[in-house]
């Protein structure tokens, strides 16, 4: 390797880390400093006050609301795109992708225009009881939102990849159309539906901007563990902020390590 192919090669290496080292490793090493700067006592002591804790409890409801829900959409829109044939296919794509380029905070003021007090729906579902805005409903759909196209962009490549020949086989041989995809289809999709599970999870945990629009960030009642982060800085609880990052740094963590077995898992498989 000639001198200036050697520059380049660590000079790439020296940016890259750099890079990790100013955008993660340093933010992530002074957030942990400063979590543990008055000792571990009083981290648990933030961490188990009872605005923690139902932050905590509202942000794995919405996931466990969220993600199955998105999971049987992206499967089905990636059915849609792949195996059948019609003429706006593109609005399907092109629909799919929109949480990726609308801002959270547009997505929940549409949400707050359409079934807040004063929305299309509003009125009418406050006549029946039923309040969405400022409530769980419309967290859970905020979420639900913004976290939207992850398992149908996983699911729609891996189903062009293994084509028709296997469902067209045993739809000859007399197999049901649920049966061929009980059988045949889903076993061939199920790393892509896995990632997409990974993934959406971790957009479900980590949403601040949807949220806030439609939850009005009330302690104790409406946040999730980002707004609670929030608040604490807010209200100069920097202890109480840093202790619940640390609960959403080893949610990430866990989220990171799960997908990264699973990528061995699926190596070792092929």
């Amino acid at each position: 390797m000639t001198a200036s192919g050697r520059l380049s090669k660590y000079g790439l290496r020296f940016v890259a880390l750099f890079y990790l080292t100013a955008l993660l490793l340093l933010p992530i090493g002074v957030a942990l400093v400063k979590t543990f700067e008055d000792g571990i006592g009083e981290v648990i002591k933030q961490i188990t006050e009872p605005d923690a804790i139902h932050a905590l409890k509202m942000s794995l409801l919405t996931v466990i609301i969220a993600v199955p829900l998105n999971t049987v959409f992206g499967i089905a829109a990636a059915h849609v795109v792949v195996r059948t044939k019609f003429r706006f296919k593109w609005a399907i794509n092109a629909l799919i992708d929109m949480p990726f380029a609308v801002s959270p905070v547009v997505i929940g003021l549409a949400l707050v225009l359409v079934y807040g007090t004063g929305g299309w729906f509003g009125a009418d579902l406050a006549a029946m009881g039923i309040q969405v805005i400022f409530s769980t409903p419309g967290i859970v759909m905020a979420v639900i939102f913004v976290s939207l196209p992850f398992v149908a962009r996983e699911v729609i490549p891996v189903m062009q990849e293994i084509g028709t020949d296997q469902e067209t086989a045993a739809e000859t041989l007399g197999a049901s159309p649920w049966q061929t995809f009980r059988k045949i289809t889903l076993p061939a999709i199920r790393w892509g539906v896995t990632y997409g599970i990974v993934l959406t999870t971790a957009r479900a945990l980590g949403e601040f901007g949807a949220v806030t629009v439609v939850s009005g960030n009330i302690s104790g009642e409406t946040q999730t563990l980002p707004l609670y982060v929030s608040k604490q800085f807010e209200t100069f609880n920097s202890v109480g902020a840093y202790s619940a990052s640390l609960i959403l740094a080893v949610l990430a963590l866990g989220t990171l390590l799960s997908m990264n077995l699973l990528r061995r898992r699926e190596d070792q498989d092929d």
